[in-house]
């Protein structure tokens, strides 16, 4: 019996329609359009604005472009993981809500939160259900909205961050297509540099932190792109090592959207030239866990059965990791 795999067969994305540019941001907070695309790379983002929207609205329609595309019906669906860490509520798991939203009645999920590097470790999860040959159809999405914990006052993240979501649907796979390796790392000593102050069980809510803006982003900026440099490229150098791969065997490098300099920085240590490299942060900005797939969705139709990708990230917590897929169509 051949070994099973898990293989991407489609993926789906979505944006708000709002777009927030950066001559938008000149009018919010003392910043400049120079400034902003030379350190960063961002030009503009999408922000889900209308009122009582949450996260899984971005989730959903993501899926659902993946079942049009596919002739799925939501009872389809075994499971549903949700990576991002702006759930709609504590709980339950937006994933569940997602589920409930679809119609996906035989679908069990949940949420899985480890930052940027979220949709790494959810798509390892999902792979790994698939490869037990007990689940035949299992999206992995993320999905965030970033703008409802960010503070628009505050020019050091207000920046960086948009909404959107990105999914794809792992099925079993018998030739050798698939997800084929992933390097997965996580150090908690990194929560000094980003994390949100307040909310959890360490900081309950209260009038005094919502006061102090204590439930939206914190992040030093100089010291997490420090680690996000070496962190990406380490992880993504090793990746290849480990699998006897180099520069030339790899069609596409699929970075997390964080900032164009630590993409630039990945890229370089890989041996790979830019045009090997998917970037479009310069439309979505940092969209956490739905940057990765967000790409795969826009590049989707210059992907080709066999095409080697790395897919690599570093987020808060911190959290890093690649991961090796072999394209499945």
């Amino acid at each position: 019996m051949s070994k099973i795999t898990a293989a991407i067969t489609a993926v789906g994305g979505y944006v708000p329609e709002t777009v927030l540019t950066n001559a938008d941001l000149e009018k919010m907070v003392e910043t400049n359009d120079e400034w902003i695309r030379t350190r960063t790379g961002i030009h503009e983002r999408r922000i889900l604005r209308e009122t009582g929207k949450a996260n899984s609205d971005l989730a959903v329609p993501a899926i659902q472009e993946i079942l049009t595309k596919t002739g799925l019906s939501p009872l389809d669906i075994d499971c549903i993981i949700c990576a991002t860490v702006t759930p709609d509520m504590v709980f339950p798991a937006t994933a569940n809500v997602i589920a409930d939203k679809l119609g996906a009645t035989n679908a069990w999920g949940y949420d899985l939160s480890a930052a940027c590097s979220g949709f790494l470790y959810a798509l390892t999860s999902g792979a790994s259900l698939v490869e037990s040959g007990r689940y035949k159809n299992v999206i992995v999405v993320g999905s965030e909205k970033m703008s409802a914990i960010i503070d628009y006052s505050d020019r050091n993240t207000c920046i960086i961050f948009g909404d959107g979501a990105g999914a794809v649907l792992l099925q079993p796979n018998t030739e050798g297509n698939g997800v084929l390796d992933s390097i997965l790392k996580s150090d908690g000593s990194g929560r000094t540099y980003l994390h949100m102050k307040a909310g959890g069980s360490l900081k309950p809510a209260s009038v005094e932190t919502v006061m102090a803006k204590e439930h939206f982003i914190y992040q030093e900026g100089k010291a997490v792109f420090k680690f996000a440099v070496k962190g990406m490229a380490d992880v993504s150098a090793e990746l290849l090592e480990r699998n006897h791969l180099t520069s030339d065997d790899i069609a596409w490098l699929v970075p997390h959207q964080a900032n164009l300099r630590i993409i630039d920085a990945t890229a370089e240590r890989m041996g790979l030239s830019k045009d090997k490299v998917m970037v479009n942060i310069q439309r979505y900005g940092n969209t956490t866990a739905a940057t990765i797939p967000l790409c795969l969705w826009e590049w989707e139709k210059q992907l080709k059965k066999g095409d080697n990708l790395v897919l690599a990230a570093f987020g808060g917590g911190f959290t890093w990791g690649a991961i090796w897929i072999k394209w499945a169509y």
